[in-house]
């Protein structure tokens, strides 16, 4: 049970603030490649409590500034993309990528006025179908040699939603194991052979038992937590024999991400983004381990459930997200669809707009997020008394965080702790991108 100062220590990301400060010295994700496409590469951004405006300029350069103009702040979402930059409308001042002011072209001849001003500007960078933003001081770190972004674009799959709620909340429902028992309950299985871009729906690794029975069946998990380079490791065992035992594996990579498997074949890297205190953007990257990602197919199952431009959820509170008692009753346990993100998106959301954590009352499987709470408070006071920050590599070392391993799989009770290692090796050393590395 937190205080409330303490809730608000953790939650709040507005300029300023200490969680907002500490979530900025890290890359973020700020938009998808394809929001960018079509005859005018603009959009508004609005990122922790900032107005921006990201785009592309004629020759493909990629530019995030300040969305007020800095003359009298007119709205630069609107402006012209043109000689070499972005142009406000009411007095047509110029800016590039990089923010600097290029022309004042209403001021008098030899005016130096220019020269003086500097729009605010963030370095960005495309990985694996998302734009990432760097909004923090100093230099930026290096991007984690992680799977998401090693993988060759043909092996990854990019896309977003919109929640209405707090991004605490959003990314802790993906560090914990028990709840999928639960609200992820599907009373029948079905083939997992059609399981292509489904979470919960395929096999474990090595059987062809569905993990949604496992999940159903086993609904008492042994959970441990352990701290790593890039945040944790969650290992949750459930006993499905004397003989046998499910593993599976889950990561947080501080301090707003997780991984985890989708499958046998196929992993999940999914940051939870604050837009501001009260509503987040979760970013996911689909790697395969595999062969190509069936980029169409798994954009047009996403659409289903997500409506554009604003990638918010066509299920919601509004609709009450479609909940059916009938469906309730005989086919899952939320009665609201087969979509997990639908689930989780409720399960967040009705906590409210940022959860009261004063009167939660934390269980035995909820120590992934008390460790993960702990790692989060320590860093926020790390980052305001200037001290090192974890899961930060510097210029260079990316190199020095790799993975993070995640995988779901059955194996003799015997081997559960090992399961791990060797279930990820065995998977990188049969696929031609990640074999490739094991060397490096």
């Amino acid at each position: 049970m937190a205080t409330a100062e303490q809730n608000d220590w953790m939650t709040r990301t507005n300029p300023g603030t200490p969680a907002g400060t500490l979530l900025r010295q890290y890359w973020q994700p700020v938009a998808l490649a394809e929001e960018l496409n079509g005859p005018r590469p603009l959009k508004t951004v609005d990122a922790m409590g900032q107005h921006l405006v990201l785009f592309r300029d004629e020759k493909g350069r990629l530019g995030l500034l300040d969305r007020d103009c800095p003359h009298r702040g007119a709205d630069l979402a609107y402006g012209r993309i043109e000689d070499g930059g972005l142009r406000c409308l009411l007095h047509g001042w110029l800016f590039d990528v990089n923010g600097c002011c290029m022309q004042t072209p209403a001021e008098p001849e030899g005016s130096k006025l220019c020269s003086r001003i500097h729009q605010g500007a963030y370095p960005v960078v495309e990985k694996s179908g998302i734009i990432f933003a760097y909004l923090g001081r100093g230099e930026p770190p290096a991007f984690a040699d992680f799977d998401c972004f090693v993988a060759p674009d043909s092996h990854t799959f990019a896309f977003k939603g919109l929640w209405e709620c707090n991004w605490l909340q959003a990314l802790e429902v993906g560090m914990d194991p028990a709840h999928a028992s639960f609200l992820h309950r599907f009373f029948e299985d079905e083939d997992v052979s059609e399981s292509f871009g489904k979470q919960f729906r395929g096999a474990s690794m090595g059987t062809d038992l569905p993990i949604a029975k496992v999940l159903r069946e086993y609904e008492r998990p042994e959970i441990s937590v352990d701290a790593t380079g890039y945040g944790l490791r969650l290992t949750t065992l459930r006993k499905l024999s004397p003989g046998q035992t499910h593993v599976r594996i889950t990561n947080v990579a501080f301090p707003n991400a997780f991984a985890i498997p989708m499958g046998p074949e196929m992993t999940i890297t999914q940051w939870h983004v604050p837009v501001d205190d009260h509503n987040s953007y979760w970013y996911a990257i689909f790697t395969s381990f595999a062969g190509a990602v069936d980029k169409q197919q798994m954009r047009e199952q996403r659409l289903k459930t997500i409506e554009l431009p604003l990638y918010n959820s066509r299920k919601n509170k509004r609709n009450h997200y479609g909940y059916d008692i009938a469906e309730q009753q005989s086919q899952t346990y939320t009665g609201m669809g087969m979509d997990i993100n639908v689930h989780d998106q409720w399960a967040c959301e009705s906590m409210g707009t940022i959860q009261d954590r004063t009167r939660e009352h934390l269980g035995t499987t909820d120590k992934a997020i008390a460790a993960y709470r702990r790692m989060l408070v320590d860093a926020i006071d790390a980052v305001q008394e200037g001290q090192p920050l974890p899961a930060r590599p510097a210029a260079g070392q990316g190199g020095t965080l790799s993975g993070p391993p995640a995988v779901d799989g059955v194996t003799t009770a015997d081997a559960a702790m090992q399961f791990c290692a060797t279930a990820d090796l065995q998977r990188r050393q049969a696929c031609d991108w990640a074999a490739a590395r094991l060397g490096s």
